[in-house]
């Protein structure tokens, strides 16, 4: 910890000079119809995409309309070429046994825990006590857009960004004036879905408030799901270039899990509540640019493990509470000709109870709090066409001790719409507490798991920034990855795993002609080590045709050599196609039908869990 300590004093000396430089504005963009026009600033600077070494992909308000779902998660699905979401149901992801909604980029991640962080507004959210996502909060509703790290983001964000990160940035008001938005929809096995949101924006208060309602039967029996939630957001502009701003939001899930087809299971039943909140102070000028921000998250789970039929009903239930808070600041400024520099700290705490409530008593399992502190320093030069950027975080975790995370990259403009990058990163991830204290498997001498990225990726823009084209090579190797082997006849979470990857990505995306848009995508990943969730194909195609008030489109993913069991080393491949019609009847009106998995195709993406077939949803969506 003194090791830490000094390195951080040290750091913090060094940049304190720089944070009293005048804020001004941060570069200005041109050209609106270009692509890359939309800023990446989630927890730290204001940079163009292209600009960095970093492979980032942004999606819009637009985008997230256009794909009609109420989940975040199927949208990612499709427009990230290196990003693979498990799924079970035609709604909700649910926790525990049987589970899906695990993030895996690259092959780095998966279940039970993760190596993609999520962050609402640059906060962090996962389960305090286990470190997994919370697949059914990351909703539609309550986003604006979504920045998308592909690779290492550790530098930025710390733990469990080890494979990248995606950014979910609330929405907000930018016109004057008060704005409602309604949108109900329903379709097959019984499945609603209906939200409502009302912005408002009178000179340099904005504010929003939304609710939502989702419900499902489910496809197969005793899978229902159903869901409320609710969010508020209020923002103060505090002059020319500071604001402050807050939001909250809370939901809870009912699901049910009906086991494999194997082995069915009788009441899996899952109860969960959370709520996070956040409170942050920003600005932005033409030097420079920073934020304060203060957030927390937690939840309640009240989860019942079932039985199979013909035995007996267990005597507990499982009952946890968690919690996570912390403190981010980032300044970044141009003291030089050429240069930018971020320097940045946070401070975060989490844990939680968890016990088996029986009749009679109640049997504690583990009472953890964790704490992190770190630093972190990022600086890039310009030099004519070449930017060289370096950075390093210093990490100490409570339990595991201190890590160093570098980063170094290079990119090359050659002119305005070529770009050619390479970028070397290492991440890392901390045990959670489930993985140290939890269950017969916990071990509390775990270390953290690690990994190197190196990555070359190219850009290249046309017709004057409206068509995109990217493409990536990158290797991640990386060691200690936490397995649950038998040990001494018992099984024990040990540090024994190993990633080797590597692999291409590739991305075109943007309007050919007035009425048409293209958008695809496609992975290939080569993985030395077996492992889930990570296919060794992922191909998205869709064109979307949009004329006076009708717009249409389609699109096929199609998915090959995806590992649905480790033991029997199970692989599937399949098909889906996908339509969207929409129709605007009046300028506050749009009526619209979807049509997903058309071809019918029967396949397992959990093992034992058959996906939906053919399904329609059709709705309404109302806004002034």
């Amino acid at each position: 910890m003194m090791r830490f300590v000094t390195i951080l004093a040290g750091m913090l000396l060094l940049a304190a000079p720089l944070f009293a430089t005048p804020v001004a504005a941060v570069r200005e963009l041109g050209d609106t119809t270009r692509i890359e026009q939309v800023v990446i600033v989630g927890r730290n600077r204001a940079l163009p995409a292209g600009s960095q070494p970093l492979s980032v992909t942004v999606l819009g308000r637009e985008q997230i309309d256009r794909r009609g779902e109420a989940s975040l998660l199927p949208l990612l699905n499709e427009q990230i070429p290196g990003l693979f979401i498990t799924s079970r149901g035609i709604m909700g992801y649910g926790v525990s046994t049987g589970a899906a909604g695990s993030l895996n980029m690259r092959g780095v991640g998966g279940s039970p825990t993760t190596g993609v962080l999520v962050l609402i507004d640059g906060a962090p959210q996962y389960m305090g006590l286990m470190g997994h996502p919370l697949a059914d909060s990351y909703q539609t509703l309550f986003a604006e857009r979504v920045e998308v790290v592909s690779g290492p983001a550790s530098l930025m964000y710390g733990s469990n960004a080890m494979g990248g990160a995606v950014n979910i940035i609330t929405r907000e008001q930018h016109e004057e004036g008060l704005r409602p938005a309604f949108r109900l929809m329903y379709g097959s096995w019984n499945t609603l879905s209906a939200d409502a949101a009302l912005q408002l924006r009178k000179g340099r208060f904005r504010g929003s408030v939304a609710a939502s309602c989702n419900r499902s039967d489910g496809h197969r029996p005793d899978m229902g799901f159903s869901q409320w939630s609710g969010g508020v957001k209020g923002g103060w502009d505090l002059g020319e270039s500071w604001k402050v701003s807050g939001q909250a939001n809370l939901s809870r899930s009912l699901s049910s899990n009906p086991g494999t087809v194997a082995s069915p299971l009788l009441d899996n039943d899952a109860d969960i509540l959370r709520g996070n909140a956040s409170l942050a102070l920003e600005h932005a000028g033409r030097i420079g640019s920073g934020a304060l921000r203060v957030y927390g998250s937690w939840g309640r789970h009240r989860i019942n493990d079932g039985y199979s039929p013909g035995a007996e009903p267990l005597e507990y239930r499982f009952r946890s509470t968690d919690f996570m808070c912390g403190v981010a600041a980032h300044e970044s400024f141009r003291p030089w000709r050429g240069g930018t520099v971020t320097a940045g700290a946070d401070w975060q705490c989490f844990g939680g109870l968890a016990w088996q409530q029986y009749p009679d008593r109640r049997e504690e399992l583990a009472d953890k709090t964790f704490h992190e502190v770190a630093g972190y320093l990022d600086v890039s030069q310009q030099w004519g066409i070449v930017t060289l950027s370096s950075g390093l975080r210093v990490d100490a975790h409570s339990r595991t001790g201190v890590q160093l995370v570098p980063r170094f990259g290079v990119v090359f403009e050659l002119g305005s719409s070529t770009w050619l990058k390479a970028n070397a990163a290492r991440g890392f991830r901390n045990p959670t507490i489930r993985e140290m204290y939890l269950f017969p498997p916990q071990n509390p001498d775990l270390k953290p798991e690690h990994l190197w990225n190196f990555e070359l990726s190219c850009r290249q823009e046309f017709l004057g920034g409206k068509v995109s084209v990217t493409a990536a090579l990158f290797r991640i190797h990386g060691a200690d990855l936490i397995q649950t082997l038998s040990v001494e006849g018992r099984p024990r979470n040990v540090n024994i795993g190993k990633v080797d990857n590597w692999g291409a990505e590739g991305s075109v995306s943007g309007r050919i002609a007035r009425c048409w848009r293209v958008n695809a995508n496609y992975a290939w990943l080569h993985a030395k080590y077996r492992m889930l969730a990570a296919p060794e194909h992922k191909l998205y195609a869709g064109v979307e045709f949009l004329r006076n008030r009708w717009s249409l489109s389609s699109g096929a993913q199609y998915v090959r050599g995806l590992c649905t069991d480790l033991g029997s080393g199970a692989r599937e491949t399949y098909l889906l196609w996908n339509v969207r019609c929409a129709c605007r009847l009046h300028r506050s009106v749009e009526c619209f039908v979807h049509g997903e998995n058309l071809l019918d195709r029967r396949y397992e993406i959990n093992a034992g869990y058959p996906m939906p077939g053919a399904n329609v949803t059709a709705g309404v969506r109302l806004s002034f």
